[in-house]
């Protein structure tokens, strides 16, 4: 760099000025008191404040290369990859862009573009299962960061998926987000200043709603919220008010994002992929968070219709499998079947006693209150001897909850949320405990008024069938254990690794317990993994499982190639797993459709490698209980999803009528009947027909409903080929790992291939500062080697090859600014910013130059007014002939040139001789071809703008591009034909 003498008391947007020993970019904040300064070629978290009146400040320019700093073709393009990683403040329409690490599908960007068009972004985002809805709300959030409508982020989520999100926001968006759980907010209370609240409006954390909404933390933050906030899972912050006991916590929550959507200037994103549960007034509850309009307004009327439209979005995945055709990771297929078994006599037997005794305690009741109390106790006996003997025993062993319920609707909505598996159900984690059956033993001296009791002899008849009910246990009696042992065998044998799902806790582990035995019994050809994780186990315990199984966790052993993993429904919502799974086995039946999908969803989801996907549903063809649940529930929801292309939920009346249909098998006569066919087809239940018909009718809506909100009249593909554009000028994939592999090869990192993909590079010799910077970014005691991984979002420990992921963001750094410093040791230069190389890509001596353009960009605000930003771009410009003669070349073909493969390099004094005229002659003619192409540029970029804007129907009035300072030459390569052999042709 070389530094002019003369002090000025302004400078201009996008200037270079000299101070505390290095050289700034001046930001657009700044004033005649007050420089707000960027490193040059820094990034944000570096800006800084300078006081000219206090310190000295100097203009300064960018020194061009000397010709003595040779190299060839390869250190040209890792001098401009490295550049173009190192940006973090794109000059394009999307200004996150620069510093996300996901390649968005055309369909992703449709949210970000409503977001576009809004003052206070508020958002209902209610894709299927396994779109990509956290991708989507990541891109609007990170777009509000990057252009300042948000200072700050939160995401209100789970417990269990906390550390998914937090991982999510790092990975891809490259946003810091701190852990606020009971299990860090002791810590981070501690390293807040006294006084002061752990949230600040400008921070970034991931937050269990469940903690958050305790009166203790509620009100503080509240008050420190950020101004952006998204919501997963938002269908289980509204309930039924009318709803009482478990819907206590979902009152909880939407009290709190009441308050918080009550700000007029909060940002608000909704993400669910459930948001109707089949109840219209949980529904509006949740839409009036967005517009109180949506509370009330008629969706029969085009208006009301259209209103819900500028803040709802929700594809099914027809509306998106155009995106997918150009061979992205989604499954194109998946490959439903039902598997049946039969029960063995024995299991049959109890399964008969069972129902027997149903009716008999529920008819023999005393009134209302003990009717619904033994109804439910016996429904939860029925259905944990359908689900295993091992949850049956426990069931059979444990006081049924709905002993304590005061009247018969309590007792009906303790039994519906502990033993059904109901639509608006708060969440399925921690929903799989086994219900009790047990009635409570009192003598008759101290039984009190009204209570439900079991005499002697009925428990001895209890006592027994939980005898019978463990005798059942193994694969020899237990059909369904074998029948499941059979299928996934042949998954197995045909490569697939499937997740076993099973409603209660005590059944998962009974299932992985006898998996493990059959699967690997001795003299078994290939060992297989199996695991069960419930909501027994913490969130980060379930992580560690899941790791544990597929050899993820950090410093693991390697994964089997054949592995199970059985789980609850603790696993169904939000947890992503089709890495390292591709089929889903529904070894209990859930009593709601939406569950099953929910499962599925886990791995036919966005970043599934496996084409076709398998999804198997098990049942007793003789088991009444199964029966009813895929006649009345599971096949019509599947032949309406066939039928329409989407999955409709269950009509508010579903729960009554599957109850009605259950009491009618439990109370239609004193002999169980097993012939399910014959009872179908006599006697068509009222209740039944009358979902069905609600059903339809519900289906048909819709689909009457469903391209309006696809939003399918946002021009997605024009904007899709603005990013795309956007993204190739940042440094493709490809462009990355070739990058980061050359870097530290050179660099003495020996990067050595794995075989499942990516490769390693030891630390130990690579310079001191990137040894450092490394060590940082992941930790002092991280691995060595260091694992690079091709995935966009690599298991834990592991780096992800992605211009954001900070190892390759300090890689790229320390290459740059070694090749800007030539006091650095040649070894640790392995990119130069000269060179003359010989080539059969050209036939004439032609010349490259790597150029840095700086903009500053004047952006709309939502509040009418307009916002300044400095960005940077790195483009390349070529020219034919000599310098004093250039004929310039087409921006492809000068790119071209980048790939251009070297025959040899020519005489250094010769190089260095013409590279000094090329430099000499910037200063009498090339620039102005370059600043010329600076502006050309500017327009460009303000046409990318514009047609954004116009396709999002966002604000255009105030919108303008321009060229800040003078473009910076960072390098200079000629290239010579290779059959000029001859020193005369080289003059």
């Amino acid at each position: 760099m070389t530094t002019a003498a003369a002090p000025a008391p302004k400078y201009a947007v996008g200037s270079l000025v000299h101070a505390r020993g290095r050289e700034w970019v001046v930001l657009p904040d700044s004033t005649a008191e007050l420089l707000v300064l960027r490193p040059l070629g820094g990034a944000d978290v570096d800006v800084a404040g300078v006081l000219p009146g206090l310190e000295t400040v100097v203009p300064a320019t960018f020194a061009p290369p000397t010709p003595g700093d040779l190299g060839d073709q390869y250190t040209a393009g890792l001098l401009r990859t490295a550049l173009r990683i190192g940006f973090r403040a794109g000059a394009g329409p999307f200004r996150s862009l620069a510093s996300i690490a996901v390649d968005p599908r055309p369909y992703q960007l449709v949210p970000l573009m409503m977001a576009l068009r809004q003052d206070t972004v508020r958002l209902l985002i209610a894709d299927d299962v396994g779109i990509g809805k956290t991708v989507e709300a990541g891109l609007v959030a990170a777009e509000l960061l990057a252009q300042g409508d948000a200072r700050g982020l939160v995401v209100l989520c789970s417990p269990a998926l906390a550390e998914q999100w937090r991982a999510e926001l790092q990975g891809k968006f490259g946003v810091d987000a701190r852990l606020v759980l009971p299990a860090t907010i002791g810590r981070l209370e501690r390293e807040t200043p006294y006084g002061q609240s752990v949230f600040r409006p400008d921070g970034a954390y991931v937050v269990s709603t469940d903690f958050i909404k305790s009166p203790r933390h509620r009100e503080d933050f509240l008050r420190n919220c950020p101004d952006m906030v998204i919501v997963d899972e938002a269908h289980t912050c509204v309930a039924d008010s009318t709803a009482q006991a478990s819907a206590r916590t979902s009152q909880q929550r939407y009290r709190l994002l009441r308050a918080l959507a009550d700000d007029p200037d909060r940002h608000l994103l909704l993400v669910t992929a459930t948001p109707h549960s089949g109840k219209e007034e949980p529904f509006r509850r949740l839409l009036g968070l967005l517009d109180p309009r949506l509370a009330t307004v008629s969706f029969g009327s085009r208006a009301g219709r259209e209103l819900l439209a500028q803040f709802f979005v929700q594809r099914r995945r027809a509306d998106i499998r155009e995106d997918f055709q150009d061979g992205a990771h989604f499954p194109s297929s998946r490959d439903s079947a039902e598997v049946s078994y039969t029960l063995h006599r024995d299991y049959r037997a109890l399964l008969a006693e069972v129902l027997a005794y149903a009716r008999e305690t529920v008819r023999s009741a005393d009134g209302a209150l003990q009717q619904r109390q033994r109804w439910w106790s016996t429904l939860a006996l029925l259905r944990t001897l359908s689900s295993s003997p091992e949850a049956a025993v426990r069931s059979l062993n444990t006081r049924a909850g709905v002993q304590e319920a005061d009247t018969p609707e309590e007792a009906d909505h303790t039994g519906q949320s502990t033993v059904s598996d109901p639509a608006d159900t708060d969440s399925a984690d921690s929903a799989d405990e086994v219900p009790g059956s047990l009635l409570p033993v009192i003598t008759p001296a101290v039984e009190e008024d009204g209570e439900d009791v079991l005499g002697a002899e009925e428990r001895t008849r209890l006592v027994a069938m939980a005898e019978a009910a463990r005798r059942l246990a193994g694969p020899s009696r237990d059909s369904k254990l074998k029948k499941l042992v059979a299928t996934v065998t042949n998954l197995l044998d045909s490569g697939y690794r499937p997740i076993v799902f099973c409603r209660y806790i005590a059944t998962s582990d009974y299932v992985a317990k006898h998996l493990m035995k059959v699967l690997n019994k001795k003299g078994a050809e290939y060992p297989v993994g199996v695991a069960s994780v419930t909501g027994e186990l913490s969130p980060d315990m379930r992580l560690n499982r899941i790791a544990e199984l597929t050899g993820t966790e950090e410093n693991g052993d390697p994964a089997p190639e054949r592995r199970v993993l059985v789980a609850t429904d603790c696993l169904s919502e939000g947890v992503n797993l089709q890495e390292s799974f591709d089929a889903v086995i529904h070894y209990d039946l859930a009593w709601n459709p939406t569950r099953h999908e929910q499962r599925e969803g886990r791995v036919d989801r966005f970043g599934q490698r496996t084409d076709s996907v398998k999804a198997l549903t098990l049942y007793g063809e003789d088991n009444p209980v199964d029966d009813i649940v895929l006649k009345v529930l599971l096949r019509k929801h599947d032949q309406i999803r066939r039928a329409t292309g989407i999955s409709v939920p269950v009509p508010q009346q579903a729960e009554s009528a599957v109850q009605a249909v259950l009491e009618g098998l439990i109370l239609r006569g004193d002999t169980p009947s097993f012939e399910q066919e014959e009872l179908f087809e006599r006697e068509r239940l009222p209740a039944a027909e009358q979902l069905e018909l609600l059903w339809e009718s519900s289906a048909e809506r819709e689909k009457a409903s469903r391209s309006l909100y696809a939003q399918n009249r946002i021009k997605k593909e024009d904007v899709a080929a603005e990013v795309a554009e956007i993204r190739a000028a940042l440094g493709t994939s490809e462009e990355v790992r070739d990058f980061t592999r050359r870097a530290l090869g050179a660099l003495r990192g020996a990067p050595v291939d794995r075989k499942q993909g990516g490769f390693t590079s030891h630390t130990d010799a690579l310079p001191l500062a990137l040894r450092d910077a490394v060590a940082a970014a992941l930790g002092a005691r991280h691995p060595r080697p260091v694992i690079f991984h091709d995935a966009p979002s690599a298991p834990r420990g592991e780096v992800a090859l992605t211009r954001t992921d900070p190892v390759v963001a300090a890689t790229a750094r320390f290459v740059l600014d070694t090749a800007l410093d030539e006091k650095f040791p040649a070894w640790q230069r392995p990119a130069r910013r000269c060179g003359v190389i010989r080539t059969s890509a050209v036939r004439r001596p032609t010349t490259m130059l790597l150029v840095r353009h700086r903009f500053q960009l004047s952006l709309p605000t939502r509040d009418g007014g307009v916002r300044t930003q400095l960005a940077e771009d790195a483009r390349v410009a070529a020219f034919r002939g000599k310098p004093e003669a250039p004929q310039w070349l087409p921006e492809e073909e000068a790119l071209a040139l980048l790939e251009a493969r070297a025959t040899g390099n020519s005489d250094p004094g010769f190089a260095a001789d013409h590279i000094a005229s090329i430099l000499d002659a910037l200063d009498t003619g090339l620039m102005d071809e370059v600043r010329l192409r600076s502006r050309t540029a500017a327009k460009e970029l303000e046409a990318s703008h514009h047609r954004v804007r116009t396709a999002a129907r966002a604000r255009l009035a105030g919108l303008k591009v321009v060229p800040q300072g003078a473009p910076d030459i960072l390098g200079v390569f000629h290239y010579r034909p290779a059959a000029t052999i001859q020193l005369g042709a080289d003059a």
